[in-house]
């Protein structure tokens, strides 16, 4: 660690395969101390910096091995120049072990070479962009602030996606509020005729949210992603559209209008998330109104369950029966009522816990007391 008064001078990096190389911005530098070690640099000398005529120093935990005894510096009348020994053959993604980097260490991207650029013949030459995709455009963007050509487009992609199904449940919205304001409850029953198709839109485009885990465009969990969207794909394209007469029931109308409220309220948030805006308000209302939907979207996808169990007695859809070539049976209808009987009320309590520790890290419990001092 550098000491509290030591001033740090500007420092410059490159590195080729084999070496890494430092540029210290000191001119007229006096009883320079050097202590290489095969994973550390400690430096320390009285010279002209960027606050004048002082003493400056630093301290260096490198993120690989150098060979001590090959390496080497010089002090010149403008810098004191390093060229230090990789003990293996490689390009590191960064100069230090800890990944936070210091404000004074700049990257010398005009000395980013290969030594194979400097050979006579013109066909050894090596393109490092080609050779390490994305290393030098990485360590660039860090350096420069900007964000790299992946993270640009992965985070236009996911800000579309959002704003797709923001769009489409909006959509299922506007259309169900539009149709009872005009007809009343009597519009209920044709909920399914009038969205059923762009909520369809949306639960299967939804299907992608459990493959972003997988590509590193979200933090979440697959197996959290496979339990939301597998759960309602479930819900709708079995029990809704693969039983005709369960389309006409007013659950519909409920089930469709709070599926819709929560959609709402997520994917602004997450619209806002992928460019690291935070708006109190939408975190808010993203963190609370699972509250009261969550428990009451589970009755209501309770309710189609237990209203298509009856259906599919009649029906046999989704059932296999005996005789078969394969020698096996199975009950749909047996299925749901174990659903209902066994894992109902397990799962709805499993993801309201979730979502209550979710709630707490993100704006945390509040304090009556702290709120009316």
């Amino acid at each position: 660690m550098e000491e509290e008064s030591q001033l740090s001078p500007f420092v410059y990096w490159a590195q080729t395969d084999t070496t890494i190389t430092l540029r210290i911005e000191l001119r007229n530098v006096q009883s320079p101390y050097v202590d290489l070690q095969e994973q550390s640099l400690s430096f320390s000398a009285v010279g002209h910096g960027a606050q004048g005529e002082k003493k400056y120093g630093f301290n260096l935990r490198l993120l690989r091995l150098i060979d001590t005894e090959s390496s080497k510096y010089r002090v010149l009348d403008r810098n004191v120049e390093f060229s230090l020994t990789k003990m293996d053959v490689e390009f590191w993604p960064r100069l230090l072990e800890d990944s936070k980097k210091p404000a004074w260490l700049k990257i010398d991207f005009d000395k980013w070479t290969n030594e194979d650029e400097h050979s006579d013949d013109p066909d050894e030459g090596r393109d490092i962009i080609e050779d390490f995709p994305g290393l030098y455009e990485r360590m660039q963007a860090e350096e420069l602030g900007w964000p790299s050509k992946r993270e640009s487009m992965k985070k236009v992609y996911l800000f579309l996606y959002n704003l797709w199904q923001f769009v489409g449940f909006l959509y299922v919205v506007c259309v169900m509020a539009t149709r009872y304001l005009k007809d009343g409850p009597d519009s209920m029953a044709g909920t399914y005729a009038a969205v059923g198709w762009m909520m369809r839109l949306c639960l299967l485009t939804q299907g992608l949210e459990v493959l972003h885990p997988l590509v590193g465009y979200t933090k979440g969990s697959v197996a959290e992603g496979v339990v939301q969207v597998g759960g309602r794909a479930i819900i709708f394209f079995c029990l809704i559209e693969g039983e005709e007469r369960m389309q006409t029931k007013p659950v519909i109308f409920y089930l469709f209008l709070v599926w819709s409220f929560i959609e709402l309220v997520r994917y602004p948030y997450y619209m806002l998330r992928v460019y690291d805006v935070d708006v109190g308000f939408i975190t808010w209302l993203r963190y609370t109104i699972w509250i009261p939907l969550y428990p009451f979207g589970f009755i209501l996808e309770g309710v189609v369950i237990l209203r298509d169990i009856p259906y599919f007695d009649e029906t046999k859809k989704f059932s296999v029966s005996l005789p078969n070539s394969w020698n096996f049976a199975f009950h749909f209808p047996t299925l749901l009522r174990c659903y209902l009987l066994f894992f109902f009320f397990p799962a709805m309590y499993k993801m309201m816990t979730h979502m209550y520790y979710q709630r707490i890290r993100k704006i945390g419990p509040k304090s009556w007391k702290k709120k009316f001092m």
